[in-house]
């Protein structure tokens, strides 16, 4: 049986994801955190031989899915999967995590805070403060409010949408994204506007 779960959101942002790390990205260890299907990271890899990338994710099929496709692959820099919540305490007090470095030049969240509690957020900005060198950069893709004069009504409905599902989960403002940074010494450093009113958002650690 094939594991490679193919999520069709994720093969139609990868190519714009790619165009800011490339741009932003210094050469170095990455840590990708809620890796998903994998279909990010093995792109990611292929186009940034300089980085090696450590994909993480919660979900055991996700995890089997994210080597399958390294398997499919076969890159260098590309490590396999770990299994990471980012609420645990191990990564939010900086203790060695088995299979991810113990510090980075950037740490990836594509999609995650949104569909998490916020205690997903406070989590990944603890843990990065710990295994971030200054300098480092953390990088945030998904909705968000509080970017725009007006909200997309597609990210209002989404919102609304995730609530439903879930009354811990949402769209995130950005202001309460900037607060959480502050607490864990991290400051806002780009806002990249992206497809279907999606945001890149890069924080630097101080």
């Amino acid at each position: 049986m094939d594991d490679k779960l193919n999520f069709p959101a994720t093969g139609r942002n990868v190519s714009a994801i790619l165009q800011v790390l490339q741009k932003h990205l210094l050469a170095g260890d990455v840590i990708e955190i809620a890796s998903g299907s994998g279909q990010h990271v093995v792109q990611f890899a292929k186009a940034m031989p300089d980085h090696i990338f450590w994909p993480s994710d919660p979900d055991p099929d996700h995890i089997k899915s994210i080597n399958a496709w390294a398997d499919e692959n076969q890159l260098q820099n590309l490590q396999p999967a770990v299994k990471l919540d980012c609420t645990d305490s191990k990564w939010i007090k900086g203790q060695e995590v088995l299979g991810l470095p113990q510090t980075a030049a950037a740490i990836l969240c594509i999609n995650m805070i949104h569909i998490a509690p916020v205690q997903a957020a406070l989590g990944l900005f603890a843990g990065a403060e710990q295994r971030l060198q200054p300098g480092g950069i953390l990088y945030l893709y998904g909705p968000f409010f509080g970017i725009n004069e007006q909200e997309a009504t597609s990210n209002i409905a989404f919102d609304i949408d995730l609530q439903r599902r879930d009354q811990k989960w949402g769209v995130r403002h950005l202001n309460l994204v900037k607060k959480i940074a502050s607490t864990r010494g991290f400051e806002l450093s780009n806002i990249v506007k992206m497809p279907a009113n999606n945001n890149s958002v890069l924080f630097i650690r101080r």
